[in-house]
């Protein structure tokens, strides 16, 4: 009903299964895009994957971007850090025939457009090149690692070897110091090998200042200066830096693989009554498969015949299961606890619920916060800039001074090592990573740094009414008919005008009727009269249902008091017409969620102030704001919420909640925009943020988790640029040397690393 300005029979925004699917598939099939067909290339599914370019870069080329034909995917191993995702790009777009070349870190995966279908044997000759290994999309998901001492031998091998012999040289120094000498030099050059190597592969593909670079001027400095055994130490120091950066960024990576592992490879299809085993990727929309207690559903499905409950924990965070009843929707992913059970599968391939999460991770790392954006760009030129200080630092007091050559080229090459970027590069994007996986463990999905960073600055909320402060199921409570007619005719005649129409008044008046037995005539010429109600014709005579503010015709005084009556319980009212005649009144109420007031007090525990915007007359919205202590602005059509958030956020940063179609122009127009939602119904599209299980206390805890998050961006720098500053000027002075350089960078890069894992351990004021 458009009794309430808010909802007039738009439907619940969402998710798009074509411009939300995911690359995350391990099938890849036909795509389309640009209007043309591609088939037989392992290509993503979605032009939306690859959609690397961040929304706030205004040298983003969408025109040529939406003339690729062709989109590839890799899986890119042995990457440590951003950094390494970045070298990796540099590579690929230098690549003839690509549009453009996105890796997204979180999930391992190289994206690229082109033009050209031979592409790609170019751009798997690039990676190997760059130093890295891929796999491609479509193979089947490698068995589990080998666990152990010898597993941890193999993987560090490298390092294991370089210290055994390190250790060796040192004990035989006394005895034979210049096979001690020759040794450690040896030990050196052996190490450094794979590693200059790299740095000339990466310097040939357009990253000449990379940390290998680096590693391995400073390495040979010190070994033309005689330090054979600090230039082996420095080796060592770097190897071990790396293999921790790769443990740290495992374990960030590591709520995103489990989400990958959700969907289960194999399932139970139903053909002609019969069992049938078949490949999770052969699964289409309409299949019917069986699925057993304790097992995870491989798609979105609808469930048959009888009512069971599904643990949706790993998708929603929350803990207690839920009851489904036939013909409910259930996620994939989601764990049958209690029976047997039926689905019909609802999802295409590559586009369930797991897709969409792990497409929304993919997205969000393209959509960098502001303060990411800058230290990107600040590190591009601080390397090249601080190789020539520490040219600068070798040959100027030498020149200048008469000082020994030989002082301030160990100075100059451990300057170099510490001026190395990787420790500040890391420590937002580290952070960020972070935080955005604590939120989707949490249940809630935001989409990239700025919109994490920007949650934190939220000052005040806006709240729509309907479906967001309110469960969005009103129930009619009232039906009070007038002028000759009886409460029967009144009902059926305004529900049969609302038939199909998903508003949730109309879906309720309906559902009331049939509960009541009675039978319901065909109307024709519906039509929404936005604002106000809906109008249609049954049997030649035009009914209405019209919102009493938005009535022409007195009423009566008796009629009058009863929706005065009505509205201040917090009831909806509208007046019924039969052509120009009052028919009566119904009115409806939608009951509060539960933990309503709990999230206002929290917000305002926050320093946070929150206001309701409906569509409702003053005197309801006033009932109902009451109940929850906040503020309301009532009578609102949707373009007026859309202004009162501009005027609002002038002031302000201001962050509008909602749940449907209706509430995307103002969530636009706020500083940031979050969605209530569950399923597939989740409001993706416009909003910035997501509450997929419409918990609304999980608000202050993603305002917490925001601020906790930029805290830790806030360690993070002090602690990389904190530790480079002391160890800068100790070096310079002579006091620290190339070993303690490297311990310095390695270690920063460590500290950043583990203190922002540290946010996936986050708990809210809201957990008790």
């Amino acid at each position: 009903m458009c009794t309430k300005h808010e909802g007039c029979r738009s439907p619940k925004l969402a998710t798009n299964p074509t411009q939300a699917s995911s690359c995350s598939s391990p099938k890849i099939n036909t795509i389309k895009m640009a209007s043309v067909t591609t088939s037989d290339v392992d290509c993503c599914s979605s032009s939306a994957c690859a959609s690397g370019s961040d929304p706030t870069d205004e040298e983003s080329d969408s025109g040529s971007l939406s003339q690729a034909q062709f989109t590839h995917s890799w899986k890119i191993q042995g990457m440590d850090c951003p950094a390494c995702a970045r070298k990796i790009e540099t590579a690929v777009n230098k690549v003839s025939g690509i549009i453009e070349a996105k890796v997204l870190f979180a999930t391992e995966k190289l994206v690229i457009k082109s033009n050209d279908v031979g592409v790609a044997a170019l751009v798997e000759q690039t990676i190997t090149d760059t130093g890295f290994t891929f796999t491609a999309p479509n193979q089947k998901s490698s068995p589990a690692k080998p666990t152990g001492w010898l597993a941890v031998l193999k993987q560090n091998g490298q390092i294991v070897a370089i210290a055994s012999a390190m250790a060796f040289a040192a004990i035989i120094k006394p005895s034979f110091p210049q096979v001690s000498e020759w040794l450690f030099i040896l030990t050196c050059l052996a190490g450094l090998y794979p590693i200059g190597k790299k740095a000339l592969m990466l310097a040939k593909s357009g990253t000449p200042f990379a940390i290998e670079t680096l590693m391995s001027v400073a390495a040979l400095g010190a070994l033309y200066l005689g330090e054979s055994v600090e230039a082996a130490m420095v080796l060592l120091l770097f190897l071990i830096g790396e293999r921790l950066e790769a443990f740290a960024a495992s374990r960030a990576r590591s709520g995103v693989q489990a989400l990958m592992e959700l969907v289960p490879e194999n399932a139970t299809k139903i053909v002609d009554g019969q069992r049938i085993e078949v490949s999770a990727s052969e699964l289409n929309p309409g299949d019917v498969i069986e699925v057993a207690p304790g097992s995870r559903l491989p798609a979105d499905g609808r469930l048959l015949d009888t009512a069971a409950s599904f643990d949706e924990s790993a998708l929603t965070g929350e803990s207690i299961p839920v009851e489904r009843l036939p013909q409910d929707a259930v996620m994939a992913g989601a764990v049958v606890v209690d029976r047997v059970v039926r689905l019909t599968i609802t999802s295409k391939q590559g586009e369930n619920a797991i897709d969409r999460i792990l497409h929304l991770i993919e997205e969000a790392e393209s959509r960098k916060a502001p303060l990411e954006r800058f230290l990107d760009r600040f590190s591009r030129w601080y390397t090249p800039l601080m190789m020539l200080v520490s040219l600068f630092v070798i040959i100027t007091p030498p020149l200048l001074f008469a000082q020994p050559w030989e002082t301030w080229v160990y100075r100059g090459l451990a300057l170099l090592l510490i001026a190395c970027p990787c420790a500040l590069v890391i420590s937002t994007p580290a952070a960020i990573t972070s935080g955005l996986a604590a939120a989707a463990r949490r249940g809630a999905l935001i989409k990239g740094g700025a919109a994490l960073e920007q949650l934190g600055h939220v000052e005040a909320i806006a709240f729509d009414k309907t479906g967001t402060l309110t469960k969005g199921k009103p129930e009619v409570t009232d039906v009070i008919s007038v002028n000759g007619f009886n409460d029967l005719e009144l009902v059926q005649s305004i529900a049969a005008i609302e038939v199909g129409s998903s508003h949730p008044l109309a879906t309720s008046l309906v559902n009331h009727a049939k509960q009541q037995g009675i039978r319901l005539p065909e109307a024709d010429d519906k039509q929404a009269l936005i604002g106000s109600g809906i109008r249609g014709v049954i049997a030649g005579v035009t009914y209405q249902a019209i919102a009493p503010s938005k009535l022409s015709m007195a009423l009566g005084n008796e009629l009058e008091q009863h929706i005065t009556e009505l509205e201040g319980q917090g009831k909806t009212v509208i007046v019924a017409l039969q052509d120009q005649q009052v028919m009566g009144l119904i009115a409806w109420q939608d009951t509060l969620r539960e933990d309503a007031k709990r999230a206002v007090k929290a917000l305002k525990d926050l320093g946070i102030s929150s206001i309701m915007l409906t569509g409702d007359n003053p005197r309801s919205a006033a009932a109902m704001a009451g109940q929850i202590d906040i503020d309301y602005q009532a009578s609102l059509l949707p373009q007026d919420k859309v202004h009162y958030v501009e005027s609002l956020s002038a002031q302000r940063n201001v962050a509008m909640v909602g749940d449907g179609i209706n509430d995307a122009p103002a969530m636009k127009a706020a500083s940031i925009g979050i969605a209530m939602g569950g399923g597939t119904d989740v409001a993706l599209e416009t909003a910035d943020a997501a509450i997929t299980h419409n918990r609304l206390t999980e608000l202050p805890a993603m305002i917490e988790l925001s601020r906790a998050t930029l805290n830790n961006i806030r360690q993070n720098v002090f602690l990389a640029l904190g530790l480079k500053s002391v160890f800068l000027v100790t070096s310079l002075l002579g006091i620290t040397g190339l070993w303690v350089a490297v311990l310095a960078d390695s270690g920063a890069t460590a500290l950043v690393t583990l203190n922002a894992l540290r946010l996936l351990k986050f708990k809210s004021k809201q957990d008790g």
